[in-house]
């Protein structure tokens, strides 16, 4: 960060909507150059989340999984939520348990994405599973995800895939080919 940028005056948070999931706080804030400003965010959370890049011999292993907010199935990684006191790759292979039914032996942690920081506080690690062995855990899917093996070799295809537009599936599968392009110099 640049040490001249000096942030602003938080002078007064207040929740201004609640739902099930989301809580909607409204942030007053007042900017080094004196200007305020109300601004409106998620309610932060310390909890992190994981999205998969599985290789399972040439292929990536993808899912389709609903995504109410487009009304329609996306094609993408397995993803979840980081459970209290789980690390990043406990939370990594659970997740691939339970949505493709394997787990893997090998990890390599890629990045820590930020989602929408200017409305939420969230983290996405993107990691990628290899040596692939099957093993199924129970989640918290209420369907099976239907699952698309991809050539490793024709990878960046997938962004010309109709359903595969999600940025942290597209974000994924640019540092997981960057990642194995440099492994394979």
């Amino acid at each position: 960060m640049d040490k001249h940028l000096q942030k602003p005056k938080i002078l007064k948070v207040e929740t201004v909507a609640r739902s099930r999931l989301f809580t909607i706080e409204s942030v007053d804030l007042t900017f080094s150059n004196g200007e305020q400003r109300v601004y409106e965010r998620m309610r932060p959370s310390d909890r992190e989340a994981v999205m998969i890049v599985p290789i399972i011999g040439d292929d990536l292993l993808l899912i389709h999984e609903y995504a109410v907010g487009i009304e329609g199935y996306e094609l993408g990684f397995p993803k979840g939520l980081i459970d209290p006191g789980e690390s990043v790759l406990e939370a990594a292979n659970r997740e691939l348990m339970e949505e493709v039914g394997y787990g893997a032996q090998h990890f390599d942690v890629l990045a820590k994405l930020t989602m929408a920081p200017s409305y939420f506080s969230s983290r996405m690690n993107i990691v990628i599973a290899k040596s692939l062995y099957p093993k199924s855990l129970v989640g918290d899917e209420p369907e099976p995800l239907p699952q698309t093996r991809w050539p490793i070799s024709r990878m960046m295809e997938l962004l010309q895939q109709p359903d595969f537009n999600e940025a942290r599936n597209v974000s994924a599968l640019f540092l997981a080919h960057d990642f194995l392009t440099r492994q394979a110099r």
